[in-house]
């Protein structure tokens, strides 16, 4: 056996190209990507060289930062001209001394399609609850945008180059982030990550832009004021509109899975919580008969089965929530025989055995008269959608004790 030297040991780093200043990144904030349709993304793939500056709160405290850029969904290379980020403050274009950011030393890069790569180390100090804003030039129209639809935050457009500007006086309002997938932080104070995966409820449809009122965002501040779990940052991993079993807005969840939860450093734990669309899906058009009942219920329980098999394989926890109820929903208009399959899918999640806990979102929220339906104040009204207090009351189900328990 060799007997290294320190002296030999950093020669080795520096002729390897070796960084041992960041030894450990936590992911403080982060989304689920997707190719973005509609009005916004064909106001990026029209206009000219543009900026888009993006603001995202953090769950994570440290002075070293890191950004991961995404071309997931694109299919020709994604030409970044400049980035930088800085502090900032929910809802305004205004950036505090914002800091150039640089990829292997270069202030541009090109992702190439279905790729993401890592920035260089920032010095910035961040702090969990703090806002940073993430500003991106595009030199070229981006032919096929990738990023977050449903950030539930006001984002900012400007033509040319305004990646340095501490403001954007003649910015336009956009929705969506973009081409923005991650920020890690260097030797945070927090120690493990838990992503919270799922469809439109975990990604907070229905808040108020740029309130940071979904439930992950309440379960993230209930996790930092609780000493014995502030070792914890929170990742956002929920995609309106997502399935389990088959695409739709986005890959579905068992494609998307391991990018959006095995492939992030530091996670120990994942809550999953997804199902209400396959199943309203299944009978939005036209009934089915029993057979296909059966058949989603198997597939839907069957793909837990797997994604908890998945998760332990990589020494991650996997907590699963009940879905939550939808009848009277006008978009899915469910039938009894839906509601049976919900049922089923819950009574298997909280008897099976198979996962390292069980969050029982549906008893939280569901209306003890009529517990086929969310409770009058905690529906948005839609009969879907939790409101502003039924995203708090899914926040404060989630037991803490889950994660203060010895792994196994």
């Amino acid at each position: 056996m060799k007997h290294w030297t320190m002296a030999t040991l950093a020669a080795l780093m520096i002729a390897t190209g070796a960084d041992a200043r960041v030894a450990r990144w936590t992911p403080a904030w982060g989304s689920s990507q997707v190719r973005i349709e509609g009005a916004n993304a064909e106001r990026i793939t029209k206009a000219g060289p543009l900026t888009i500056r993006q603001t995202v709160r953090l769950t994570a405290t440290g002075k070293v930062v890191r950004l991961r850029v995404s071309n997931v969904a694109g299919t020709t290379p994604l030409h970044i001209g400049a980035a930088s980020i800085g502090a900032a403050m929910p809802g305004q274009d205004m950036v505090a001394s914002p800091r150039v950011v640089t990829f292997d030393g270069a202030g541009e890069v090109t992702v190439p399609p279905g790729a993401e790569l890592y920035s260089d180390e920032i010095p910035l100090s961040v702090t969990a609850g703090g806002d940073v804003a993430v500003s991106l030039y595009f030199p070229e129209a981006v032919a096929t945008p990738t990023g977050h639809s449903g950030a539930r935050a006001t984002t900012f457009l400007s033509a040319g180059n305004a990646t340095a500007s501490a403001s954007l006086p003649d910015a336009q309002k956009i929705g969506g982030w973009w081409a923005l997938s991650d920020i890690d932080v260097g030797d945070a104070a927090q120690s493990a990550t838990i992503v919270t995966i799922g469809d439109s409820i975990t990604d907070g449809y229905g808040i108020k832009d740029d309130s940071n009122t979904r439930w992950p965002d309440d379960f993230a501040r209930r996790l930092a004021t609780t000493p014995a779990t502030r070792r914890f940052s929170v990742v956002n991993a929920g995609i309106g509109g997502n399935r389990v079993l088959l695409d739709g807005i986005g890959p579905n969840l068992m494609a998307r899975f391991d990018r959006d939860v095995i492939a992030r450093p530091g996670v120990t734990h994942a809550i999953l919580l997804e199902g209400v669309n396959d199943l309203g899906v299944l009978t939005r058009d036209h009934p089915v008969d029993a057979a296909t009942h059966r058949a989603i219920v198997r597939a839907i329980t069957g793909a837990y089965r797997q994604l908890a098999e998945r998760a332990h394989a990589h020494g991650i926890r996997l907590v699963v929530g009940t879905i939550t109820p939808f009848q009277g929903n006008d978009y899915y208009h469910p039938g009894p025989e839906i509601e049976a399959d919900r049922q089923a899918i819950n009574a298997f999640i909280r008897t099976s055995g198979l996962f390292d806990g069980v969050v029982d979102f549906d008893r939280v929220v569901r209306d003890p008269a009529r517990p086929d339906r969310l409770a009058p104040p905690y529906d948005s009204g839609d009969h879907l959608h939790p409101s502003r207090e039924g995203y708090r009351v899914m926040a404060d189900a989630v037991p803490l004790s889950l994660f203060v328990t010895p792994r196994r």
